[in-house]
This record gives C-alpha cells, structure tokens and sequence, in this order.
C-alpha cells in the first residue's frame, strides 16, 4: 500500500542555509531521499517518526517539540510520520560548507595558475567584474587594478618582471564570503635581483569566484 507524500514547504534558499518545513499527515513519508549537507531538525509537534534505512532495517525515534537535533551529510533514510496525529519539522540545511569547498578549490587552482606562470587560468577564477590591489612592488607597482582587462596586464606585468618565480607554502582559508591566502613568493627579477618573501592575499567572492583580490607582504630590512 503506498503512502501519502509529505509535504516541503521552503522558506529560506540562498547561498547558506537552506530551510525546509515538512508537514506529514498520519502515515505520509518523505520518501527515499540521502542528505547531501549537514543539517538540523527543529521539531515544530510532538511525534514518532519512523524511519526506513538503507539495509531495510527500521526504527522509531521520538520529536519533542522544540527540542531540536542535528545529523551529518551522508544520512540515507525514508522518513515516515508513524503516529496518528499530523506532524511538522523544521530541517534547516548547511549548504554554504559546499560554496566553501568550491571557493577553496579556486584559490588552489589559482595558485596552481600563479606557479604555471598561466594568465588566463588567473582570470578563470576571477569574477567578471573584479579588482587587483596590489603590493608595493616591481610589476604591478602596488597600485588598484579595476576590471578584466586592468587585472590581467597586472597579473602579466608580474610575470615578465620576474622571469623565475614561485609561490610556495600556499595555505587556504574560506571564512563566509572572504578567503585567505598565505605564501612564500621565491623569485629572481629581470635585473637579476633574487626575492623571497612572505604574504598573504585576502579575497572577496563573487559567488564561486574571486572579485578582489588584495595582497600584502612582509617588508624585510
């Protein structure tokens, strides 16, 4: 005997949570469904649920009311209102781990174009409306670069004056919309002097990709 869909009500879907109000009428389900996100369920009545799992195996777990509990990605189950009264909850998704994830693999990637000496694998994971601030420095001349193509003369700039360069211990982090990059910049100029120094560049994101990037690095006496 099939059973009654339970019925999503979304009221927040942006770029970080996603919020869903389920409503079960005796006996309804969710059907078979694998949580892709971390998430947390905010019961809004009492109930049973009964929950179906992968293996075939079930089991019964109760909601209080405004008692809420969370879960990790990865949870594979049909969910099943087993009492006979109507119940709701609230689940409440963590989808901006999954833009996080997506933003640290630009920044690895645009380091990877930085090293491959790659210009347009720089303006791939550059948003179209974006800015350079750079350092003090021969090349990009620590000035405000703005849009496409003031950018990428910049980042073409620093390549040809320094012929021989690496940016080495790239280390990445995402906090909300800003990303953080710390290196070691190792390279020789085209007047023959050697450079090694230590920075940091901070982001901002437009979606998945980089509107700004903002450099510094350390002065050595």
């Amino acid at each position: 005997m099939s059973r009654a869909a339970a019925e999503p009500v979304v009221h927040i879907d942006d770029d970080r949570f996603r919020v869903t109000e389920w409503r079960f009428a005796p006996g309804a389900e969710t059907g078979w469904h694998i949580h892709g996100h971390d998430y947390v369920i905010v019961p809004l009545t009492d109930g049973t649920l009964g929950l179906e799992g992968p293996d075939g195996a079930t089991q019964q777990a109760r909601l209080t009311q405004g008692v809420p509990y969370s879960r990790r990605t990865g949870v594979a189950h049909n969910v099943i209102n087993d009492g006979e009264t109507p119940l709701a909850f609230l689940e409440v998704e963590v989808v901006d781990s999954d833009l996080s994830a997506r933003r640290l693999a630009v920044l690895d990637r645009f380091m990877g174009a930085w090293n491959a000496r790659d210009v347009e694998g720089l303006m791939a994971c550059m948003a179209q409306d974006c800015a350079f601030n750079a350092s003090a420095g021969p090349g990009a001349e620590g000035k405000r670069h703005v849009g496409r193509e003031a950018v990428r003369a910049a980042y073409a700039g620093l390549f040809d004056a320094f012929p021989e360069a690496a940016w080495t211990n790239g280390r990445h982090a995402i906090m909300g919309e800003t990303g953080l990059s710390s290196w070691r910049f190792v390279g020789t100029s085209t007047g023959g002097q050697k450079v090694e120094v230590d920075g940091c560049d901070v982001f901002a994101f437009s979606g998945d990709l980089i509107a700004l990037k903002d450099s510094y690095r350390k002065t050595r006496g």
